[in-house]
């Protein structure tokens, strides 16, 4: 399985450059499965109805989520209706939506996506390690099995906690990805037991800025401790940042895994198809 997975999307520069050249860039790399994190598009914070339904028909086939998941009010009643857009499996018993869901792909294969939240320097949440283990519980990875491939992504500050997300769950799902802290990292890695790993896959937004915010405002805060300027999304033209894994349909697990890096500042990366 082919599995393309997009970082956090940041404010309308964002939003624009991912529903124009995502249909392209999906048909480019022949993705089976395409994952987006969709919890900054709404000025930085939240996402809007419709803006999920902009992203999947744009070609997405699920959004994630994270701490900025309820910012957006109307999102509370639309996201049971909606199971292609999934919040943290952590949150308590309860909360609205779902932090898991199977999707199918072409071939008659299915996909699980799952979507954690890490706890350290974040809100204090129920254990994401735990409620990721229980939902695994419920499936089985590869040909034979209930799904065909698992990509979780685990919205998390702490580098370590992402690492050691991915080496709990080593060889039992297909990829790990961080999100969060909107900068791709350069340690994507198949690990021991075949589990596709990189510690954050960046943003979809301008990256000259301060993770997706404009700079003044932003480094202001760290020179006067008082409230000022409300932050507000960086305008200027996007990068696209992500990572691209391919499976083995046998198994489940990863053979493949390269960043995906388009438009905007950095440097320009993207697998051959």
């Amino acid at each position: 399985m082919r599995i393309l997975f997009l970082g956090d999307v940041v404010g309308r520069s964002g939003r624009d450059a991912l529903t124009a050249e995502l249909p392209g860039l999906r048909a480019r790399l022949r993705a089976d499965l395409v994952v987006v994190n969709a919890e900054n598009a709404s000025h930085g914070f939240g996402v809007s109805p419709d803006m999920v339904r902009a992203f999947l028909a744009a070609g997405a086939d699920v959004l994630t989520l994270g701490n900025h998941s309820w910012d957006r009010k109307e999102i509370i009643g639309f996201i049971d209706g909606e199971p292609r857009l999934i919040r943290p499996i952590n949150y308590p018993p309860g909360t609205p939506g779902r932090g898991a869901t199977v999707v199918e792909v072409p071939g008659g294969r299915k996909a699980l996506v799952i979507n954690a939240m890490g706890r350290l320097f974040m809100e204090p949440l129920d254990d994401p390690f735990r409620a990721v283990q229980a939902e695994l519980a419920k499936h089985s990875l590869g040909a034979g099995g209930s799904v065909q491939a698992i990509l979780l992504d685990i919205h998390a500050e702490a580098t370590s906690e992402k690492m050691s997300m991915a080496h709990s769950f080593d060889g039992r799902v297909s990829l790990v990805v961080g999100t969060h802290t909107h900068v791709p990292s350069a340690d994507h890695r198949i690990l021991e037991n075949g589990t596709a790993y990189m510690t954050d896959a960046g943003m979809c937004g301008d990256y000259d800025s301060v993770i997706g915010m404009q700079k003044g405002a932003a480094a202001l805060r760290f020179w006067k401790k008082v409230p000022g300027e409300k932050l507000a999304p960086a305008e200027g033209p996007a990068s696209l940042s992500g990572v691209f894994v391919e499976t083995d349909d046998a198994t489940g697990l990863a053979r493949r895994v390269e960043p995906v890096r388009m438009g905007g500042l950095l440097a320009p990366a993207m697998p051959e198809a």
